[in-house]
């Protein structure tokens, strides 16, 4: 292939640019070129917009989260084939450096997060994919583009921010913030059999959302309520269980820890555009455990399995969709939660 197409590039801290990019081609025998059919837009690509994420590049195509088809693969691809329908994976991973082998694919010593921060991303036409063995899941035919939008990203952060916080049947979790991965945060929680999932947001309608889709069973808009009142009525005075923070706002951190009952569980997936403070004196004698970190997105196969058993449905977290070529207008509708926007899909460029 030749030619080019169109792409969100970042140009530096407060840049991005809709500009003409070439079409990439196979650089290594492990890639893949995939033809995006449908891409998003993430929260981490306002970060890097922001220049709060320090690892990223610039003039580097942003989006990592897309399926399509591909169109390509090098002569050591033994998984994927042209022609098949697959959804891409944030995580760029060898499958055999120490990491990866422990499943911590987020540290692999030859990816981690790369499309879209490092490398070439998918607010484009077409991307080429590392590692293209472990970085792409086969989409069955009974699933659609819409279905599995998510599985690249918030769906597998959402589900690790439950699985670090060793959720146990009967418990009681709180999950700091009701947006896109706070919602999948919720369904993934509902998994592991809590017997209360509480959603706190600032924003009403984001509370209502998920309320609406069954994903949490009590709302707590901290503007309007006591959270920490409403956690301790809910568990007669112990205290959340486990508490996931998603929101990573000014405030978040410090309210994960106060509302988590003692030895309870604080899972960590936020990103911080700000250094946060943490109190050990406030909080001694209170033997919080603290996870943190970015993504290991290694369980899509089993992630794939539960959209397509019905188990999670992310469809509804679609609520606008418009194609590539109005994606700065996406951008705008995204960031600023105009019309009740929890996340936009983006179809293909039309000319």
């Amino acid at each position: 292939m030749s030619g080019t197409m169109m792409a969100v590039v970042y140009h530096g801290k407060g840049d991005l640019r809709f500009e003409e990019r070439p079409i990439p081609t196979i650089l290594d025998s492990r890639d893949a070129i995939v033809k995006v059919g449908m891409s998003s837009i993430c929260t981490s690509d306002f970060h890097i917009r922001n220049g709060a994420v320090p690892r990223a590049r610039e003039n580097v195509i942003l989006g990592h989260e897309f399926a399509g088809e591909v169109v390509a693969v090098g002569d050591a691809v033994k998984k994927i084939k042209p022609g098949q329908r697959v959804a891409a994976n944030v995580e760029t991973f060898c499958g055999e450096c120490w990491f990866c082998k422990q499943g911590f694919v987020n540290n692999c010593v030859q990816g981690g997060w790369e499309l879209g921060c490092r490398i070439d991303g998918c607010q484009t036409e077409y991307v080429r994919v590392p590692f293209a063995d472990n970085g792409l899941t086969v989409i069955p035919d009974s699933l659609a583009y819409e279905d599995v939008i998510m599985l690249s990203c918030i769906l597998p952060s959402g589900y690790f921010g439950a699985e670090l916080a060793e959720i146990k049947p009967g418990d009681t979790v709180v999950v700091l913030g009701a947006g896109p991965v706070g919602c999948t945060t919720m369904m993934s929680a509902r998994l592991f059999g809590p017997a209360c999932i509480v959603a706190v947001d600032p924003i009403g309608e984001r509370l209502d959302f998920a309320k609406k889709n069954g994903w949490c069973d009590v709302t707590v808009n901290p503007n309007e309520e006591d959270l920490e009142a409403v956690v301790k009525g809910l568990t007669d005075g112990r205290g959340a269980d486990s508490v996931i923070e998603v929101a990573g706002g000014k405030n978040t951190f410090e309210t994960a820890w106060k509302v988590a009952r003692p030895n309870g569980i604080v899972s960590l997936i936020a990103m911080y555009e700000e250094a946060q403070s943490l109190p050990l004196h406030l909080m001694y004698g209170k033997n919080l455990t603290f996870k943190t970190g970015g993504v290991d997105a290694c369980h899509n196969d089993v992630l794939m399995k539960l959209i397509e058993g019905g188990k999670l449905n992310c469809r509804p977290l679609i609520t606008h969709t418009m194609p590539l070529n109005d994606i700065m207008h996406g951008y705008d509708i995204f960031e600023h939660h105009l019309d009740g926007c929890v996340k936009v899909a983006i179809t293909p460029y039309e000319r």
